[in-house]
């Protein structure tokens, strides 16, 4: 028998117009790694966060260990044993690790903090986990991988008996996700119970035991990892058959549009790329290869130190983003909550913030103009709020990253940046962001997108750029698209060769 330590019973969450959760009745297993799937907006979040008290039911019971939680609090939750990571980190970066794990409970000698012994026992948590981290660094000198390494150990040094982990993957690199699933594995040893919530569904075929599934606020039902398959799981989430994954092309390979002549910085080393019309460009590599860099450097957000842009053969002079937003270039940054958005102000407002100019009236701005605006990128690309006054951070990924998007449609982009387009999107979304893309191209657009998806990669791409270390190491056409091949060039263990050339 299965001793449960989680059960919720009828838990239902309704807000003014919305119910974001509908008599859900779910239980969990002391010592199973148990994912929750869903769309954006099936109820995901609102659910872990009714679990940790962060909000409180409209009704219904939660059981902790057989014991009834008639009130509940991030408090209350925390002193019962159950923890959360988020996909904001909740640290401290002028902070030790061993001051962030022991924050609020550090240990005391004679009434003063006992630093020695918070670095003990936090060096002997680290070496538990089997994690290479100095308990004396500041954690701002850390890399994200090893910051969410650290908010594992925090929850860990709570004697946590249930850890929700909410996208813990997303901003890992293959190895780290390699070394989180490590960590995963020892804690399930330990009876430790991890409820997995990840937007990478392979993941959940590889670490978790059990799948529930969530659909508009209502959980739809619960399967053994290992007697459902991604196909399944799909199906069931969307309730709908989402046909092929990428969708069909109807473009040509047309004129050059854009050209980056000889770019150096301190991390790129003579880059040379062309884009033309009808195609969808990729941008390939292992992290810190300097992709992102690149189209930095294009927007204007990185410095150069030498090298030329041209536009239809003209040259550029791009010394900022103003520069590049005037020539017609848009950014759709990899992390969209920091670099693409105004989180806190309305969607209406996002849309339009880029091009004031086209919203202007006798008087200043015309709001109505704006609003109108606003309406029309809204259904133009479905985008999923209850107004265009919803502020843009309270919309889901996949609507926030349609957001960004529109913002460069309003302004008239031609050339368009797609940094990771789909990290963070569930299933359904991601494949009306390829629907957008591929109707941008066929308008005309130039689309350059970065992505660490391999599959994304070599579905959505119609020539790949790989690059290694600062440098372009392969230059592939469609025909010559592998896996295999990629990774070579990306991993420096070749160089282009004159059959990869365009």
């Amino acid at each position: 028998m299965y001793k449960e330590i989680l059960k919720l019973k009828h838990i239902t969450k309704k807000y003014p117009g919305v119910t974001a959760l509908d008599d859900v009745s779910l239980s969990f297993r002391e010592g199973e790694i148990h994912a929750i799937a869903g769309e954006n907006g099936a109820g995901k979040s609102t659910f872990i966060k009714t679990i940790t008290g962060a909000i409180y039911p409209t009704s219904g019971e939660i059981y902790f260990e057989d014991r009834l939680l008639k009130t509940n609090s991030p408090e209350i939750s925390m002193q019962q044993g159950i923890a959360a990571i988020y996909q904001e980190f909740n640290l401290f970066p002028s902070l030790s690790v061993a001051e962030n794990i022991f924050y609020g409970r550090y240990p005391k000698k004679n009434g003063t903090i006992d630093y020695n012994e918070m670095l003990k026992r936090t060096s002997r948590i680290m070496e538990e986990l089997g994690i290479d981290i100095a308990a004396d660094t500041l954690v701002k000198n850390l890399s994200v991988g090893y910051q969410q390494l650290v908010e594992i150990a925090k929850s860990v040094s709570k004697e946590t008996k249930l850890l929700i982990m909410d996208e813990p993957s997303a901003p890992l690199t293959e190895n780290e996700v390699k070394h989180l699933f490590r960590i995963i594995k020892n804690l399930k040893k330990k009876r430790v119970t991890i409820i997995y919530i990840s937007h990478r569904l392979e993941e959940i075929f590889q670490i978790c035991d059990r799948v529930s599934i969530f659909r508009d606020g209502k959980y739809i039902k619960t399967l053994n990892v290992k007697e459902t398959n991604v196909d399944e799981l799909i199906r069931i989430m969307v309730n709908r058959n989402l046909g092929e994954q990428y969708p069909p092309k109807n473009y040509s390979k047309g004129e050059k549009v854009l050209e980056i002549r000889n770019l150096n910085t301190s991390l790129l080393k003579d880059i040379n790329i062309e884009a033309y019309r009808g195609e969808i460009l990729g941008l390939a590599g292992l992290v810190g290869a300097g992709r992102t860099e690149t189209v930095r450097a294009l927007f204007g957000a990185e410095k150069v130190d030498s090298g030329d842009f041209y536009l239809w053969g003209k040259r550029l002079k791009i010394k900022s983003p103003q520069d590049a937003i005037k020539y017609g270039i848009g950014l759709i940054p990899e992390d969209r909550k920091k670099q693409g958005l105004l989180l806190k102000l309305p969607v209406r407002y996002n849309i339009s913030f880029a091009n004031f100019q086209g919203i202007k009236g006798k008087l200043g701005l015309d709001l109505r103009k704006d609003y109108e605006i606003s309406q029309k990128y809204i259904a133009s690309l479905a985008i999923k709020t209850p107004s265009s006054e919803q502020a843009a951070g309270q919309l889901s990924g996949g609507n926030q990253q349609k957001v960004v998007l529109a913002k460069w449609l309003f302004k008239n982009s031609d050339i368009l940046i797609f940094d990771e387009p789909t990290r963070g999107i569930d299933v359904g979304a991601k494949q009306e962001i390829y629907k957008l893309m591929v109707d941008l191209v066929e308008r005309g657009k130039v689309l350059i997108m970065i992505s660490s998806d391999m599959s994304e990669l070599i579905g959505m791409s119609d020539r790949i750029i790989i690059m290694h270390e600062g440098k372009i190491t392969g230059n592939l056409k469609k025909e010559d698209f592998t896996q295999e091949k990629i990774l070579s060039f990306a991993s420096g263990v070749i160089e282009m060769g004159e059959e990869t050339l365009e």
